[in-house]
């Protein structure tokens, strides 16, 4: 199959997306299959990929906000490109212009590729929510922005299927009325962590810099900062953890929330920050050296970040609703009230009261149980591929009828 993606959110210097396709595209080649993403870019310019694949940069505007980013705005340069390319099937993922443009493509005659819709983020949960969260009950921020929904269904009608990367947007999305035909969770490179990397020597050196003895116990908060992450509310919960139990924590990552972050721990002796650690290797040993990884966002669709901490071997303490809940392993995780940092202190506490040897052990099971990048991409192909031959024999049906 070719598949083209036409992906607003791809950028060489971003984070999850990017991620996420580079290893996607390098495993459907490894399967017989091509990727190619058109993405927004600064300038016109092919990449290929020597494993296969490539990235088409389409010169765009840039996100005011994230230099890192851009925005498609006409369609002519990408539909040239799809009738160029002829794909089986193409996929986007924003909800903006690349979902009308791909929607309203007219393909030349005799190509009728499948349309996919990839639901990857959920924009109520995490602005309309958050922003007026402290103005109205929650129920009726939904009825207020069921617009969105309304706003969704009419371009999802143009679409052959539409796809989720996992259940608990589409539980959600579902809720508010909108079409979802499957759920297709993510999966990551679970080769690049485990619970072996786990180093006491690295552990009892981070739990110094955090200013706690050797018997404390050590949280990881990793990802970007930015408000819907609700790091305040973590920050808040593990000071209050700490007046009952030696916990500290790690903060890896940055974004525009960071100098809001820093002063928030300004006063905290058992909280410290660090940049973000781009090397596998590294960043495997640090989070198999903590011993529970902590969130803080109910908005998150999916969570690779819990599924990698996971995989390393580390309980999750995670709000009650969201992509994370969906993943966590009630075994070795604890739940809290979403919003909440009074319930996230109260779940801090209550993992280090577990017998903490039994914990990791448990742990160290549901590792190897984590859904790796290479399962997912095996299915996503295999329901495209069904999605592909039941648009072919519906065409041919139709012709033959004619």
């Amino acid at each position: 199959m070719r598949i083209v993606d036409v992906n607003e959110f791809y950028s060489p210097t971003g984070g999850g997306v990017r991620t996420y396709i580079d290893r996607k595209m390098g495993i459907m080649s490894e399967l017989g299959h091509e990727l190619i993403v058109i993405a927004a870019g600064r300038e016109d310019k092919v990449e290929e990929r020597p494993g296969g694949g490539r990235i088409i940069y389409v010169k765009a505007s840039r996100l005011p906000f994230d230099k890192n980013y851009g925005l498609f705005w006409d369609a002519a340069p990408i539909t040239r490109l799809l009738d160029d390319l002829k794909p089986d099937l193409v996929e986007t993922s924003s909800p903006w212009r690349p979902a009308w443009i791909v929607g309203q493509w007219q393909p030349q005659a005799g190509h009728d590729p499948v349309r996919v819709f990839f639901m990857h983020n959920d924009n109520v949960s995490a602005y309309a929510l958050r922003w007026f969260e402290k103005l109205a009950p929650q129920q009726r921020i939904e009825r207020a922005f069921a617009w969105y929904s309304r706003y969704l269904t009419r371009f999802l009608g143009k679409y052959d299927a539409v796809v989720t990367n996992g259940p608990a947007l589409e539980k959600r999305l579902r809720a508010r009325g909108v079409h979802i035909d499957k759920a297709m969770p993510l999966g990551i490179e679970r080769g690049h962590f485990s619970p072996d990397y786990r180093s006491e020597p690295l552990r009892q050196a981070l739990l110094k810099q955090c200013d706690l003895p050797p018997h404390g116990h050590l949280l990881l908060g990793l990802g970007r900062h930015h408000p819907e992450k609700r790091w305040d509310l973590v920050t808040d919960a593990v000071v209050q953890a700490g007046q009952h139990v030696p916990v500290g924590m790690i903060l890896l990552g940055t974004g525009v929330a960071s100098r809001k972050i820093e002063r928030l721990i300004a006063g905290s002796p058992h909280i410290r920050m660090f940049q973000p650690v781009y090397d596998r290797e590294r960043l495997a040993r640090i989070m198999a050296s903590c011993d529970a990884l902590i969130h803080g966002s109910e908005a998150e669709p999916f969570g690779l970040v819990a599924s990698e901490a996971m995989a390393a071997g580390l309980p999750l303490i995670s709000p009650d609703t969201g992509g994370v809940a969906e993943i966590a392993d009630p075994m070795t995780s604890e739940l809290y009230a979403a919003r909440d940092p009074g319930a996230c202190a109260a779940a801090i506490r209550r993992l280090f009261a577990r017998d903490q040897a039994m914990l990791r052990r448990a742990a160290r099971v549901a590792a190897g149980r984590v859904r790796s990048d290479r399962e997912h991409t095996e299915d996503l192909m295999a329901y495209y591929a069904g999605l592909i031959a039941a648009k072919a024999g519906h065409v041919a049906t139709v012709t033959r009828a004619q």
